[in-house]
């Protein structure tokens, strides 16, 4: 269960020198020396394109990259700039790796605080090595996970320097996900409200639904067909993590229950949901996407898919509201961005009263 997209900490180094709270000199000059090595690594797509030494499947992906981009533009009303225009092969399966940590009896996530983009329930590292040596460092106390990420938005602020880069990380996507990930990525640079997470992330879900759904109805058969065996996994696994993070939840909150007792209680379940996946894997013919994901799963690895679907619901409502005017829906997310976040939470529960507890965060 890998993410598709976020916004990362690293981010916040490029813009804002060592002032975080969270973060010292270390961990930011790995911040800015990564993010400089993968924007040099771009190249304009056309020149990778017109290349003899690019292989066939790849000038194809990135013809097809092109047009997906144009459609972002077109259709769904996203931002018309540098971002998504080149390609860089970082040689590494993620673009960066993300830590996170909660309690042991808490899904609950700990957060980290950057100047510009706020405070965040992750912090990235483009070295897997260095993100798991920080890790290690967090306490016994804590559930903690280390996660790949394929892609990050830089927010617009680095298109003067050539924009978002696509990445050979996720370049292989089928082409249904390749889209709602650039369709994700983009929307991020519409509306970003500073340290809200939740509200950051589900927007930009609710764009790739929208625009995927446009997207696909637009291909031939077997495109489509290719998406709705991806897709058909990705909901049948999402079915079971639903599941099992409901059951946490409900034993978390269960006051009746003495701390040692939830810890057994949280260990069994733990167990169930690696024996339930290995009996829903037996129907995938091999496919293995999951597995890195679950054989780490954790309180820190179930927090972290809450930001991705809380308020999809709301937004997605917002959007019928709006007339299916993706111009007057960017508006819209935009005034509610700038309210203050107990205005806007309860903006969005009115918008969708069952969006708070339908948390469905797998990717």
């Amino acid at each position: 269960m890998i993410p598709k997209a976020a916004i990362l900490s690293v981010f916040a180094a490029l813009l804002s020198g060592c002032a975080a709270t969270d973060a010292g000199p270390g961990y930011y000059w790995q911040s800015v020396t990564g993010h400089l090595k993968l924007m040099q690594a771009a190249r304009p797509v056309q020149e990778w394109i017109d290349d003899p030494a690019t292989p066939p499947p790849l000038q194809a992906r990135l013809q097809l990259t092109q047009r997906i981009r144009s459609f972002a533009v077109s259709e769904l009303g996203l931002p018309d700039n540098a971002s998504y225009r080149r390609y860089a092969d970082l040689h590494r399966k993620a673009a960066v790796y993300n830590v996170v940590a909660a309690p042991a009896l808490s899904l609950e996530l700990h957060r980290w605080c950057f100047p510009v983009t706020g405070c965040v329930g992750y912090r990235g590292y483009f070295d897997e090595a260095e993100a798991r040596a920080f890790a290690g460092t967090l306490g016994s106390d804590l559930d903690v996970a280390v996660y790949p990420v394929p892609a990050y938005s830089t927010l617009g602020w680095m298109n003067w320097a050539g924009g978002d880069p696509l990445l050979n990380t996720f370049i292989g996507y089928p082409e249904g996900e390749l889209a709602r990930l650039i369709f994700h990525e983009l929307a991020h640079q519409v509306v970003y409200a500073n340290g809200d997470t939740q509200f950051n992330e589900s927007f930009a879900t609710a764009v790739e639904r929208i625009g995927g759904a446009r997207w696909l109805a637009q291909t031939d058969p077997a495109t489509q067909s290719a998406y709705a065996e991806f897709d058909g996994r990705r909901q049948a696994f999402r079915a079971l993590t639903r599941d099992i993070r409901q059951q946490l939840q409900a034993l978390y909150a269960d006051d009746s229950v003495n701390e040692g007792t939830k810890r057994e209680r949280k260990d069994q379940i733990l167990r169930s949901f690696r024996e339930r996946f290995e009996t829903l894997k037996q129907r995938w013919n091999g496919y293995k996407g999951y597995d890195a994901w679950v054989a780490q799963a954790n309180n820190a690895s179930f927090g972290a898919q809450a930001a991705y679907d809380q308020w999809v619901p709301a937004f997605e409502a917002l959007f019928e509201r709006e007339g299916r005017d993706f111009g007057r829906f960017y508006d819209a997310v935009r005034r509610l961005a700038e309210q203050p976040a107990g205005q806007r939470q309860a903006a969005l529960q009115a918008l969708a009263p069952t969006a708070a507890t339908a948390t469905d965060t797998t990717p």
